[in-house]
């Protein structure tokens, strides 16, 4: 066969994986946000029904056949075209599909389907003995599943690789490892300050209509396509990117405080912006998916906290928020804008500020890294969490909601995406000094309720990109340097020395 007609034969191919894939998503999020409790078992064999399907598919022996038809021809002599890109990635996808036999993806698909159902329940009632022999059957499965990827002698490194191509457990944690002290530092210096803010004045009566409208509001302003999406509720805010022209976002609700459900809003937002921004015509294709975790983790935690808790994005929004919440009217800009921006420890992650939140993420990362690699056991798990929350931040949960359980992640299976959201916000504060440098201060373009010059930005260099470069290569193209945590420490040096007077 040639080799025009071996691409496209792989072309449509995995246009009709991808549109599975879309299934498979449409169902993961009926399941989080609408599903009724007596669905569940059929959800959980719906789930594994597409894994066999898929597992099939992407394990189907032409595609080998194929890609050795393309392979070395002159479709991809140039190895960043659109082709080449493609194909790269398809050999990629293949070369580990064909490590999992068919009936371990149908097992992994079905127990983590049953095991994030248990979560959601025993999350509520606060119940880790129930939760624990379930999670205990998806780690057995995930441990066999990077036991058979494995290309190195850490098991663990073919679960990061799934979210982070080109990265190791070893890799993370050399550029982790010189995060933890300027950022244990800088919390201890914030905390030990004289000036601290009124966080109370974050809390008042704010009925759930009014905080949907006002999201809806302020994410259309941003940049949300409405007309392509929608914004619904659930226990643990995210995104599902189902296809071309349907990208949804859910959030989380407190009556008496509307932040939270903002701000998570606006986070699941800069995910959404980067999906609806990947190029249609490559819908299907690596051409037109994003590349990583991280990549997509910096443009949410960028939106959600370099932008959204700005100055000038108050200086836009304020008055807004004042008029649907009369009590804060009261209330100065400056002390709202110092409110939102409080650090101190927590317990909850995805409450977390920008501060101490890859200390979150840096104790989840650890965990997880001597869970696969049978360091620890389930069993081991609070008191191990329990520790790291001690050494890291000098807390302890005072119960599992709100330690071990706190998290989804696990439950679904997704080992090795904790460490995006670390590698996500030093990309974002990288990325967000490179566009500030090209195309000026961003504050005033948030003050003046323009975030389109930022966003168009963000959309030539990034989004409209899709895979065709991996995360270390774009951030090397974009900015001309090696990934580098200093940009992300002066950021939160800077903001927080004005904040808190340091």
């Amino acid at each position: 066969m040639r080799p025009g007609k071996a691409y496209q034969w792989l072309v449509e191919h995995h246009r009709l994986n991808a549109r599975y894939d879309s299934i498979r998503e449409l169902l993961g999020w009926d399941q989080r946000t609408h599903l009724p409790k007596g669905g569940h078992s059929n959800r959980a064999a719906q789930f594994a029904t597409l894994a066999a399907l898929l597992s099939g598919r992407t394990t189907d022996p032409k595609i080998g056949e194929m890609l050795g038809e393309v392979e070395g021809s002159s479709l991809v002599r140039n190895r960043f075209s659109d082709t080449a890109v493609n194909v790269r990635e398809w050999r990629r996808a293949y070369e580990r599909a064909k490590k999992i036999p068919e009936s371990l993806a149908v097992e992994i698909a079905r127990v983590s389907s049953e095991c994030e159902m248990a979560w959601q329940s025993a999350k509520q009632a606060n119940d880790w003995q129930a939760f624990a022999p379930h999670l205990g059957s998806i780690v057995e499965l995930k441990r066999e599943e990077a036991g058979r990827l494995a290309t190195t002698n850490v098991a663990y490194d073919s679960l990061i690789d799934q979210f982070e191509p080109g990265e190791t457990a070893e890799s993370i944690a050399a550029i982790l490892s010189r995060m933890v002290k300027p950022l244990s530092d800088l919390t201890n210096e914030i905390c030990e300050s004289a000036f601290q803010p009124k966080v109370e004045i974050l809390y008042g009566d704010s009925p759930i209509w009014k905080q949907k409208e006002l999201i809806r509001q302020i994410t259309k302003r941003v940049g949300y396509d409405l007309g392509s999406g929608q914004i619904d509720h659930s226990s643990h805010p995210f995104t599902s990117a189902i296809g071309t022209g349907d990208v949804r976002i859910t959030t989380r609700y407190k009556k008496d405080c509307f932040a939270e459900a903002l701000f998570s809003a606006i986070h699941e937002t800069g995910h959404a912006l980067y999906e609806q921004g990947l190029p249609p015509e490559h819908w299907g294709l690596p051409r037109g998916s994003a590349v990583s975790m991280a990549i997509h983790e910096s443009q949410s935690l960028m939106w959600e906290n370099m932008i959204a808790r700005s100055e000038g994005f108050w200086k836009m929004f304020y008055p807004m928020i004042q008029n649907y919440f009369p009590w804060l009217q009261s209330v100065p800009r400056s002390e709202f804008h110092f409110a939102i921006n409080r650090v101190q420890p927590g317990f909850i992650r995805t409450e977390a500020d920008e501060v101490t939140y890859c200390l979150h993420v840096i104790l989840r990362f650890e965990l997880e890294r001597a869970l696969i690699g049978r360091e620890i056991e389930v069993e081991d798990l609070p008191d191990a969490w329990n520790e790291k929350m001690e050494k890291y931040l000098g807390i302890t949960p005072p119960d599992y909601a709100q330690g071990v359980m706190q998290d989804v992640h696990w439950s679904g299976g997704a080992f090795g995406y904790f460490p995006s959201y670390a590698l996500g916000m030093i990309y974002a504060a990288q990325f967000h000094a490179k566009a500030a440098e090209d195309i000026g201060d961003p504050e005033t373009f948030f003050e003046a309720g323009h975030f389109g010059p930022f966003l168009n930005w963000f959309q030539e260099n990034i989004y409209s990109q899709g895979s065709r470069y991996l995360p270390r290569a774009i951030v090397k193209e974009l900015t001309g340097e090696e990934l580098n945590p200093k940009y992300l420490i002066d950021y939160l040096d800077k903001k927080y020395a004005k904040l808190y007077a340091l």
